[in-house]
C-alpha cells in the first residue's frame, strides 16, 4: 500500500473539467444505485454498498460526501458520522456502534469517520491501550472481510491534505460565522502531533489494506479534484460488484 508520501497533491481539474465530470459520474451513480436497489427494469437487489470516507481535518470529507449523494434520492442512502464514543459505547467493543448503521443487501450508506478511529486518534490521544490498538487490525479486517462475503462492498477512501493548506482552510473557518463551527480545539491539538498521526495513517494502511476492502487514497488539495474522484471510484466498484453479485433466491416468502 502506498504511503502519504506518495500520494500527488499537485492534482487539478479546471472548473468546465470538473462540471462535466460530475454530471457524468453523478448520472452513472444514479442509475446504479437504482439498480442496485431493484428499482429499474430487468434488475434486482443487489449488494449492499458501504462508503468509509476518512481523512485529515479539513479534508473536504464533507464537501465530497454532498457531492456523492447528490444525485439520489435521500430515500435511497444514509449518512453517519462518528465523533468520540458515549460512556456506553466505550463499555462495550470498539465495533459495536457501527453495526447498527451497516447496509444490508441493496441498501447504500455512507460513514463520515468509523472504526479507524481506533487506530488513529485513539492510539495517537492515548485513548485506547496500546493492546487495545495494535489488536484492532486484524478485528478490522476480520470484521470487514465478513462484510464484504456476506454481500457488502466496503469501499475506503483517505482524503489527503498539505499541513500548509490544512492551516489555510483552519484559518478561513474560523473566520466564517457559518463554518466556524466545524473547527475545534481538537482540531488544533491533532495538528501539534502531525507527525504522530502521519505515521499511525502509514500504519493503519500496511495493516487494513486487504484484496476485499482496499484502501483509496486521494488528493483533497483541491476540492474539485477530490470530489470528482470519490464519485468516480465509486461508480467503477458498484459496476464490478453489480457485475459479479450473485443475487440470492429467497422466494415468495422470504426463504428459497
Amino acid at each position: 500500500m502506498n504511503q502519504l508520501a506518495d500520494c500527488d497533491l499537485s492534482a487539478r481539474l479546471t472548473a468546465a473539467e470538473y462540471d462535466k465530470r460530475l454530471t457524468v459520474a453523478q448520472q452513472a451513480l444514479l442509475k446504479l444505485r437504482l439498480a442496485s436497489a431493484g428499482l429499474v427494469k430487468n434488475s434486482s437487489l443487489g449488494p449492499g454498498f458501504l462508503i468509509v470516507v476518512e481523512g485529515v481535518d479539513a479534508g473536504g470529507k464533507g464537501g465530497a460526501i454532498r457531492r456523492l449523494v447528490e444525485p439520489l434520492d435521500p430515500r435511497h442512502f444514509t449518512v453517519n458520522s462518528y465523533a468520540k464514543p458515549t460512556f456506553d459505547e466505550k463499555r462495550r467493543h470498539f465495533l459495536w456502534r457501527f453495526w447498527r448503521d451497516i447496509p444490508g443487501l441493496g441498501e447504500f450508506a455512507v460513514f463520515d469517520r468509523s472504526w479507524y478511529g481506533r487506530v488513529l486518534v485513539e492510539r495517537v490521544q492515548g485513548y485506547a491501550s496500546n493492546e487495545q490498538w495494535t489488536r484492532a487490525y486484524d478485528e478490522i479486517v476480520h470484521f470487514e472481510r465478513s462484510l464484504v462475503l456476506e454481500g457488502v462492498e466496503v469501499i475506503k477512501f483517505w482524503l489527503q491534505i498539505s499541513p500548509e493548506e490544512q492551516l489555510r482552510r483552519f484559518n478561513k473557518r474560523k473566520k466564517d460565522p457559518m463554518r466556524a463551527w466545524k473547527l475545534t480545539e481538537e482540531d488544533w491539538r491533532n495538528r501539534e502531533h502531525a507527525d504522530e498521526y502521519t505515521a499511525a495513517v502509514d500504519d493503519m494502511f500496511s495493516n487494513t489494506d486487504h484484496a476485499l476492502a482496499p484502501w483509496t487514497v486521494i488528493s483533497g488539495e483541491q476540492k474539485r479534484w477530490a470530489r470528482v474522484q470519490i464519485v468516480e471510484n465509486v461508480v467503477a466498484r458498484m459496476e464490478r460488484a453489480l457485475a459479479s453479485f450473485e443475487h440470492p433466491d429467497w422466494g415468495e416468502d422470504g426463504y428459497a
